[in-house]
């Protein structure tokens, strides 16, 4: 739990006050200051954290306590808020000047950043991609991450909205590649400020003279040499049987049974597959309803695994952080532990013009399989072990996806059909010409 306090640390008589963060991570203390610009006088503050009859030196103590207790509520919050691998000096010089200079909204401006905050602020007003009005709350985020990004990148000067071309545009890409941030990422990031320059415009704010030459690609969401994690028959059933006594693994491990022959997302999973959207199908029964992502109908076969679950009883609903930690530790336990390459989030140090900081990013290499599991393992495993047993079609109405060369992606596979027409063909060609061939001797020896 971290702790602020306050110090005056100056030669002057009258000087701002230094914050103090204190806290504790790992068995380390860490400790990291900076000035604030709240001035007091050396000699009251001396009296200030006393006990004092003097009228005056009362109704500063409230005073300063007051102004002295936002900026603490403000700096704890958004270290709350925070992961705390990400905390240092430089973090905590901008929680001051975000205090002090907060992003206003409440005037019409040309900065960049206003129309950043601005689209998150009216994100209730938007129209959304499933044609109803409202952004997600993932978008808001993604917007929110961009206001947060744009700062670092423009530092101290304010970008104007008319000073986004193409060149600025392209500075900030190779700063986000700088950050080691991945292509698809630093792609979307770039179209998010297209975005908002095209808000911006609608506005009637000045844009670039070159913005609508601007393009904006999108990255690729599933890396050709990707590895898609996914289970075998053979590693669920390795699930099924190891020994687990925790009640809260045992009621994960139902989820993630679910989740394998469902073929649901994470939140659609917790939130869809209960007991209210089983029906009866004839002699079997089905599932129904509405994917979140997509408002996509859709009805799900229920298989033997998933009945057996729903007749002994459905797991009990979980967050979506917990799932993702149990499902690691179920595969720790059974033993699925084969060293897979694949991208997972870590904390690693780059370089910055005030040295070394640490960050989150994206981080492929080899790791032991279990450390992939998550709530999204589930659904590409629905879709890998019926991929060439079913047709496609019929498993993309269970995993709602519409077009095939995305399904094909989603588990990393392409469409080879055309190899094994042009491989029957020159076979069957050849099979021909070995019968003619044939034919002839005989005939000749006739």
């Amino acid at each position: 739990m971290a702790t602020v306090n306050f110090l005056f640390r100056s030669t002057k008589q009258k000087a701002p006050l230094t914050l103090r963060l204190l806290y504790r991570h790992n068995n380390k203390d860490y400790v990291f200051s900076v000035k604030t610009k709240f001035d007091v006088e050396r000699d009251y503050w001396k009296k200030h954290y006393k006990n004092t009859k003097d009228a005056e030196i009362k109704k500063m103590q409230v005073k300063v306590n007051s102004e002295l207790q936002k900026i603490e509520s403000h700096v704890l919050d958004a270290f709350n808020e925070e992961n705390v691998n990400l905390i240092n000096k430089e973090w905590l010089i901008e929680q001051i000047d975000l205090f002090y200079n907060p992003l206003s909204i409440e005037k019409e401006s040309e900065d960049a950043l206003y129309w950043i905050a601005k689209i998150a602020l009216d994100a209730h007003l938007k129209d959304n991609g499933k044609g109803g009005v409202g952004l997600s709350k993932s978008r808001i985020n993604a917007y929110n991450r961009l206001s947060e990004l744009f700062k670092e990148f423009q530092r101290n000067k304010k970008v104007k909205i008319k000073e986004l071309d193409r060149r600025k545009f392209e500075d900030f890409k190779k700063w986000l590649f700088s950050k080691e941030y991945s292509e698809t990422y630093a792609l979307k990031k770039l179209s998010d400020l297209k975005t908002v320059c095209k808000e911006a415009k609608a506005n009637g704010i000045e844009t670039a003279s070159d913005y609508f030459g601007i393009k904006t690609k999108q990255g690729k969401t599933y890396e050709e040499d990707m590895d898609v994690i996914t289970l075998t028959n053979a590693e669920i059933a390795s699930i099924e049987e190891v020994e687990l006594k925790n009640q809260a693994l045992i009621n994960a491990r139902k989820w993630l049974i679910l989740a394998c022959f469902t073929g649901q997302r994470g939140q659609a999973l917790i939130e869809r597959i209960k007991e209210e959207n089983f029906h009866i199908y004839g002699k079997d029964l089905i599932i129904k309803f509405r994917q979140k992502k997509g408002n996509k109908p859709v009805t799900i076969p229920v298989l033997p695994k998933v009945k057996q679950i729903y007749e002994e009883g459905l797991p009990y609903p979980i967050s979506i952080q917990k799932l993702n930690k149990h499902f690691k530790t179920i595969g720790r336990l059974a033993k699925i532990n084969q060293q897979i390459m694949g991208r997972k989030q870590e904390v690693i140090e780059i370089e910055t013009k005030h040295g070394k900081k640490k960050v989150r990013r994206g981080v492929k290499k080899l790791r032991p399989k279990f450390k992939y599991f998550s709530s999204h393992i589930g659904r590409r495993t629905f879709a890998t072990i019926h991929n060439n047993i079913l047709p496609r079609p019929v498993i993309m109405k269970v995993t709602g996806h519409t077009k095939e060369s995305t399904f094909l992606s989603y588990i990393n596979q392409s469409n080879d059909e055309h190899l094994d027409i042009f491989f029957d063909y020159y076979k069957t060609k050849e099979l021909k010409e070995q019968k003619t061939s044939e034919l002839n001797i005989v005939k000749e020896a006739q």
